[in-house]
C-alpha cells in the first residue's frame, strides 16, 4: 500500500531516501538517526544507510529490532523490500548472541546462543589463536590477555560481543557530590537527562554496567555526567583529555561539585605529572615518543594504580596508541564521552570493541526544546572567488585548492559585517590554518589562539573571554573542543579540515552553552562558492543536520549593502 504523506523510500541496498518536504520528515528524523548513517542530504531527499554498527548501537542504547522495523515500515511510503526485513532482524540480532563471561576456573568464556554460530567461529582464520579450546558445543575458553583483541576481530567479523565477564573493582574511593557548588553556592543538581545516562552506564554495578560510550550534546554537561558515573563506581579514576586546558577544567568542576580534596586530584601533563587517587592526564602526555628510548614511557600511567575507572573525554578523538593499550586493560570499567560518535578514520568499531557500545544517545534538538542549550541558528555564507586567483585555482593540486578557496581574502570582510550584525556579542572565529587566522585577528585588532600559544596565555585569554573584558576571540583548531566559554553566541568558521564532520559538530559545540535571555546562538560558515570548499562544506553539515539542524544559505556574491 503507498501512504503518500510518508516521508521514507527503503531500498533493496540498504539506503533509506527521505523526502525532505513531507509533513512526517522532523517527525521521522530523530528515530531514523538512531540506527541509520546520513550519507547526502541535497535540497529535496537526503539518502541514510543501515549499517551494522549503527543497528548494534541502537540496540545497546535500548532500541528494540521491532521498534527499528517499526520506524521503518511505519515511515515508509511503500512496502519494505523483502530482503530489508530480513536483514534487520539478522543484523540487529547479532547484538546480544555472543557472550564474553568470567570463567569459574579462571580465564574467560565466549558462549554462543547456538552451535551454528559456534562452528561459524571455529572455522573463521581471525579468531585463530584467541579462542584457546572450545570446552563445549557453545562455549570456547579465552584467556584474559586476549579480551580485547578478540572483541574487536568479533566486531570486524560481524559477530559482536557482549561483555559480561566483569570488571575488577579498582583501589576504593568515596566520590561525593555537593548540594551545592564550592565556587558559586549555587545549588548542584544533576538534571534528568544527565541522571539517566549515568543509569545507563552503570546499571546498578551488574554485570552489564561498567563500559560504554554516552553521546551528548556540547554544553549538555558530559563531565558532570562522568563526575556521577565516578561517584557511582566509587572507585580510583584515571581521566584522559585532549589538552591541557581540559585538564584544568576538569581539575576544577571535580573541586567545585564533590568533596575530594585537591591531594586527591592529580594533573599528568607535559609540564606535570602528579598521580593522585583522581588523576586527570592528556592524550598528548600518554602518547608522548621517547625517540631515545623507542617507546611511549607514559603509557604505563595506565597500570600505575589500581584505577577502577578509566574516563576517555572526546572518545572521538582517541589516538590508536591509546587504542592498544585500551585493548590490554579490559577489565577495568571504561567510560566514553563525545558529543558525536563519527571518526573521520573510520574506527568507530574499535571504539565501540574497545570503550563499549553507545549507552545513552541524547537528540540535541530535544535538549535544545527544553532549554538545556542554547537556540542555534546555522548559516553556510557564500563569498566570490576573487578574479585574480581563479586561474591559479583552477591549476592548483587538490589539496591546495582547498587551502586556497578556504583562505579567500573575502572572508575578512564578511566577518567584519557578521560581527556588525550581532555588535558586542560574545564572538569566537575559528579557523583551520594559523597564518590565516593571526591576519584576521591582527586585521581586526583582536587576540588569537593557535597551537604555539603558551597555556598561561591561552588561560589569560579564556578568563579575558569569560569576564567579558574580550568580546572577541580569533582561534585554531586548538579550541576545537573541551574549551569551556559559557557566554559564546557567535561562531565565524573561516576554514575547516576538509569535510570532518565531527569537527563541525564541535566547534558549533563551542557556543551552544545556555544562555540568560532568548538563549540563542548563531553559527555561520564561510565557503567560497563554486570550488572545493562548498562540496567539504556540504559533507560537513552532515552530522548536524542529522540531529535536525538546518543551514540556511546566504548568497554574498552579488554587491549588497552591510546588515
Amino acid at each position: 500500500m503507498t501512504r503518500l504523506d510518508n516521508p521514507l523510500i527503503v531500498q533493496g541496498d540498504r539506503t533509506v531516501l527521505v523526502e525532505v518536504d513531507s509533513p512526517r520528515f522532523a517527525e521521522v528524523r530523530p528515530h531514523l538517526a538512531r540506527f541509520a548513517d546520513l550519507e547526502k542530504m541535497p535540497e529535496h531527499v537526503h539518502t541514510y544507510r543501515l549499517g551494522a554498527l549503527s543497528l548494534w548501537n541502537a540496540r545497546a542504547s535500548g532500541m528494540t529490532t521491532a521498534e527499528i522495523l517499526g520506524v521503518l515500515e511505519g515511515f515508509a511510503k511503500f512496502p519494505l523490500p523483502a530482503v530489508i526485513p530480513g536483514w534487520v532482524r539478522d543484523t540487529a540480532g547479532r547484538f546480544g548472541r555472543l557472550e564474553l563471561r568470567r570463567a569459574p576456573g579462571g580465564g574467560l568464556l565466549l558462549v554462543a546462543a547456538d552451535v551454528g554460530l559456534a562452528d561459524e567461529l571455529a572455522a573463521l582464520p581471525p579468531l585463530a589463536g584467541l579462542l584457546a579450546r572450545r570446552l563445549s558445543s557453545t562455549a570456547f575458553h579465552v584467556e584474559l590477555e586476549h579480551r580485547g583483541r578478540l572483541k574487536v576481530r568479533l566486531v570486524e567479523a560481524g559477530h559482536p560481543a557482549e561483555d559480561l565477564a566483569g570488571y575488577t573493582p579498582g583501589e576504593p574511593l568515596i566520590i561525593t557530590l555537593r548540594d551545592t557548588c564550592a565556587g558559586s553556592g549555587r545549588p548542584f543538581v544533576l538534571r534528568d537527562y544527565q541522571r539517566a545516562a549515568v543509569e545507563a552506564f552503570h546499571c546498578g554495578g551488574g554485570e552489564r554496567g561498567g563500559s560504554g560510550v554516552l553521546t551528548l550534546p556540547c554544553g549538555a554537561g558530559k563531565t558532570i555526567v562522568a563526575i556521577a558515573a565516578m561517584a557511582a563506581v566509587g572507585a580510583s579514576t584515571l581521566v584522559l583529555v585532549t589538552g591541557v586546558t581540559a585538564a584544568r577544567q576538569w581539575i576544577a568542576e571535580l573541586r567545585d561539585k564533590t568533596g575530594l580534596t585537591a591531594e586527591q586530584v592529580g594533573e599528568y601533563d607535559g609540564s606535570t605529572k602528579t598521580v593522585a587517587p583522581v588523576t586527570v592526564a592528556t592524550y598528548q602526555v600518554l602518547t608522548y615518543r621517547d625517540r631515545a628510548a623507542g617507546g611511549m614511557p607514559h603509557l604505563e600511567l595506565f597500570n600505575r594504580r589500581d584505577w577502577g575507572l578509566v574516563v576517555y573525554d572526546e572518545v572521538h578523538l582517541l589516538p590508536a596508541p591509546v587504542f592498544q593499550a585500551t585493548a590490554g586493560i579490559q577489565a577495568r570499567r571504561r567510560l566514553g564521552l563525545t558529543a558525536t560518535l563519527v571518526r573521520e578514520d573510520g574506527h568507530e568499531r574499535d571504539v565501540f570493541a574497545l570503550i563499549g557500545p553507545r549507552k545513552a544517545d541524547v537528540a540535541w534538538k530535544a535538549l535544545e526544546a527544553e532549554g538545556w542549550i542554547a537556540r542555534a541558528v546555522c548559516s553556510e555564507v557564500r563569498l566570490a572567488q576573487p578574479a585574480e586567483l581563479r586561474i591559479p585555482y583552477l591549476s592548483a593540486p587538490a589539496k591546495e585548492k582547498h587551502r586556497l578557496a578556504a583562505e579567500n581574502p573575502a572572508k575578512l570582510d564578511a566577518v567584519r559585517r557578521l560581527m556588525a550584525r550581532h555588535p558586542g556579542a560574545p564572538t569566537l572565529i575559528i579557523g583551520l590554518y594559523v597564518e590565516q587566522v593571526v591576519a584576521i585577528a591582527d586585521a581586526l585588532g583582536i587576540p588569537h589562539l593557535i597551537g604555539s600559544t603558551a597555556q598561561r596565555e591561552r588561560e589569560r585569554l579564556y578568563a579575558g573571554f569569560r569576564a567579558g573584558s574580550l568580546t572577541a576571540l580569533a582561534v585554531s583548531k586548538v579550541a576545537n573542543s573541551s574549551v569551556d566559554l559559557p557566554d559564546a553566541s557567535v561562531a565565524i568558521q573561516v576554514s575547516g579540515t576538509f569535510g570532518s564532520r565531527q569537527e563541525e559538530a564541535q566547534r558549533l559545540g563551542r557556543i551552544l552553552r545556555p544562555k540568560p535571555g532568548e538563549n540563542r546562538a548563531w553559527f555561520y560558515s564561510l565557503v567560497t562558492a563554486d570550488t572545493v570548499e562548498q562540496e567539504f562544506a556540504l559533507q560537513r553539515q552532515r552530522f548536524l543536520c542529522e540531529q535536525g539542524y538546518e543551514y540556511r544559505i546566504d548568497d554574498w556574491r552579488e554587491p549588497c549593502s552591510p546588515a
